[in-house]
């Protein structure tokens, strides 16, 4: 199914998900409803970060489009959506977060695709960490977990001596770290409101 170009006169979010759900819904129901946890998930921090809000989220939902059996290149779905966003003129950040999402530099070394996610620019802000705790803290059903449950779900999944297992484990300081200033990053949020 084509996917429209992104336009600035369109709603980042819906023109997301619409590309999203074209992409995933059919082929990979389980990962569509990955990403629409992400999504909301990325939406309970959103207001943290005023107009990076709506990117935020529209990076939430797209983060595993690379998946798509009709978009796989690399066979490395970070790169792989990336360059697809990229072709469809999506916003080079969005492009740049889906590329470096829960620190893909690590799994990309493993998988010996380095220099061709070195095409895309890490941000290393807290918009791309906030990006990596709504990944990191939602099931593959879409749900709310814990970075400590999804990491053992992981492993579980995959067998503890695949690539993804291994990424996690050599990554764990980074993606904790994410996770834990966004928590922060929250709880004051939520604690100055109320």
């Amino acid at each position: 199914m084509p996917v429209a170009q992104y336009s600035g006169r369109v709603d980042l979010v819906q023109w997301a998900t619409d590309v999203a759900g074209s992409k995933l819904s059919a082929p990979l129901p389980r990962r569509w409803a990955h990403v629409q946890g992400v999504g909301r998930r990325a939406g309970e921090a959103a207001a943290l970060f005023g107009a990076d809000g709506e990117l935020l989220v529209a990076a939430g939902v797209l983060h595993d489009v690379g998946y798509a059996p009709e978009l796989v290149d690399t066979g490395f779905h970070a790169i792989d959506g990336a360059r697809f966003l990229r072709s469809v003129g999506a916003p080079e950040r969005l492009v740049h977060l889906v590329a470096h999402h829960s620190c893909a530099v690590v799994e990309a070394g493993l998988r010996g695709v380095s220099a061709k996610l070195a095409e895309f620019e890490d941000e290393k802000s807290p918009v791309r960490d906030a990006l990596w705790w709504a990944d990191l803290t939602t099931t593959p059903d879409g749900g709310p977990t814990t970075i400590e449950q999804r990491a053992a779900e992981i492993s579980e999944r995959y067998g503890p001596e695949h690539v993804v297992p291994r990424f996690i484990r050599q990554a764990w300081p980074e993606l904790l770290g994410a996770v834990e200033r966004t928590g922060a990053a929250l709880k004051a949020s939520r604690s100055r409101r109320g």
